[in-house]
């Protein structure tokens, strides 16, 4: 009877660190294809990952659609070939977790220059040892890099990535493009002259002057963002900074990473040519130290702008925010304050443009807001369904016993995988069974690794609905004491700080009119954060505009 010819699929990857010969997608894909034909293997499927690194699987596709492909057992292979082990993914949990997989659909992986072969309990040893050195080479390979960086960057050279604004890359270093550093001169000059970083935008914007798009800056106008990155870049002073944004690990999570800002980093001399002088440099950096100071209130010292971030602007549905008008008396020196509330797209400078110019007066939409509440605070209807929320929402009790309950079956899966542990440990590999034996427990231990797997992702989700019943409980007790108070009269006297945290527990939103109605109110609506009931009408909030629906009938008619 002939031997069955077994089907496989061959996984050929590089990444940006390795190009070296001997590693190319085509010198291992020809490695992998004799392999096969020695191994009377056929060839069904060829996956290959070019550039894609291997700290995890998340950004390798075609690693994915072979996984994918082996859970449909679209094409019943027996194995998956790759070059080295390295290749199939240099993070020891990834190789495990991934090799388990395989094996879940009866497939096996044969690593070819490292002789490794899974089928056998010796070969699944290689590889969790091998993948755990693998897994210490990429983080040694990215400490090269990085020193190689810094190196480069104590050299004065530029470090990758696209030229800053005012520059061009030529051969790898950088060149002024004359016409670009024109525009970065002036919005130093600006600067250094008296104007902040969104009033140079503004400026910019109005004298019409347009900002060359290339494939770092997408828009033709001047944005705050963009006016501060010019002036804290010492590039433009003819400087190398090297840490200004680091990579760190997200806490909590496994091989995913977000880009810090550093407060701190190393500064070199650049070999290139600087756009901007040393004195202007100083001067610029001298008033950015100025304004980051935070300068404590003088004046209206009990004021809050209780609806800022609330409020919504009526055109394009921004969060409005507080500012002020001062003026000051030349002949008694006496300061008088107005206050206002200001879209918060009402500038270019922000990268979007709205044209709701008005600034509605605080003390108006204050008023009619808190009226709203006030009436509101005398209806027990309204009250009763605060309440309920809460009763609805913070069954926190239930929640803790739940979330008990799963952290002993934790604790039993934890003991039970261990002793199943203890007990591979203390096979005799002598034993004519020691490969059935070693096989039976590793599946039992990987068995229990994946429960207490799903234990955890259980727990966390029930400790955040239990996080979420606290914050729940606060939120609606606060509003609970806060409309007692309303409600027997006593809100003029809290001051403006209670109000504004009142007000952020109780409201979601705030929708004023763009223009006053008839009978002069702004106010549109308000939208709780809970289900309300107010005058026997349940909802989500109050409003204020509904003798503006416009009906319409239509006779509709079929055509023969």
């Amino acid at each position: 009877m002939a031997e069955k010819i077994k089907r496989c699929y061959i996984y050929t990857r590089v990444s940006t660190n390795i190009q070296v010969e001997g590693f190319s997608l085509e010198a291992q894909k020809d490695r992998l294809l004799k392999e096969a034909k020695h191994r009377n293997m056929r060839v069904v499927g060829e996956f290959s990952d070019e550039g894609k690194s291997g700290k995890n699987i998340a950004g390798r596709t075609a690693f994915r659609e072979m996984l994918d492909c082996i859970k449909s057992n679209q094409d019943g292979v027996d194995y998956v070939l790759v070059f080295k082990l390295s290749r199939f993914g240099r993070n020891a949990a990834d190789v495990i977790n991934s090799l388990q997989f395989l094996q879940d659909y009866g497939v096996n992986l044969l690593c070819v220059e490292d002789g490794i072969d899974s089928a056998g309990a010796a070969g699944k040893l290689m590889i969790s040892v091998l993948s755990s050195v693998a897994e210490i080479e990429r983080e040694n390979i990215s400490a090269q890099t990085m020193a190689g960086r810094i190196q480069k960057a104590r050299d004065g050279k530029w470090n990758g990535g696209f030229a800053p604004y005012g520059y061009k890359l030529v051969d790898g270093k950088l060149e002024i493009e004359e016409e670009e550093a024109k525009i970065v001169r002036i919005i130093f000059e600006q600067f250094i002259k008296g104007r902040g970083l969104n009033g140079v935008a503004n400026w910019m914007n109005e004298q019409g002057f347009k900002k060359k798009t290339r494939q770092n800056g997408t828009i033709d106008y001047f944005t705050y963002p963009f006016i501060k990155g010019v002036i804290d870049n010492p590039v433009y002073n003819g400087k190398i900074a090297y840490g200004r944004r680091r990579n760190e690990k997200i806490k909590g999570a496994r091989n995913e990473y977000h880009v810090v800002k550093q407060d701190e980093y190393e500064v070199y001399d650049g070999i290139h040519e600087a756009i901007i002088d040393d004195d202007t440099w100083e001067l610029a950096q001298q008033k950015r130290k100025q304004h980051a100071i935070k300068y404590e209130k003088v004046y209206s010292m009990e004021h809050e702008h209780i609806l800022s971030g609330i409020l919504r602007c009526p055109v394009c549905d921004a969060p409005m925010y507080g500012t002020v008008n001062r003026k000051k008396s030349k002949r008694t020196g006496e300061v008088k304050d107005t206050f206002y509330y200001v879209c918060k797209h009402r500038r270019v400078a922000d990268g979007i443009k709205c044209n709701f110019s008005k600034q509605p007066s605080q003390n108006q939409i204050n008023s009619e807001v808190e009226a709203m509440i006030i009436s509101a605070s005398k209806d027990p209807e309204f009250i009763k369904s605060i309440k309920n929320d809460v009763s609805n929402k913070t069954d926190i009790e239930e929640i803790r016993k739940i979330l008990s309950e799963l952290k002993g079956q934790k604790e039993k899966l934890l003991v039970v995988k261990q002793k199943l542990v203890e007990q591979q440990d203390k096979l005799d590999i002598t034993d004519r069974c020691y490969d059935a034996k070693f096989d039976d427990l590793n599946e039992r231990i990987n068995q229990k690794y994946e429960e207490i797997a799903e234990i955890e992702k259980q727990i966390e989700h029930t400790q955040n609905d239990l996080n979420k019943c606290f914050e729940a409980e606060q939120t609606v007790n606060t509003a609970i004491v806060a409309m007692d108070a309303v409600g027997n009269g006593m809100y003029d006297a809290l001051q403006d700080t209670f109000k504004k945290n009142f007000f952020r527990n109780l409201i979601e939103r705030v929708e004023i009119f763009p223009e006053k109605t008839e009978d002069g109110r702004y106010v549109k609506s308000i939208q709780f954060k809970f289900p309300v009931v107010i005058k026997n009408k349940a909802g989500d909030g109050i409003r204020w505009d509904k003798d503006n629906h416009v009906e319409t009938v239509c006779l509709l008619s079929k055509k023969l």
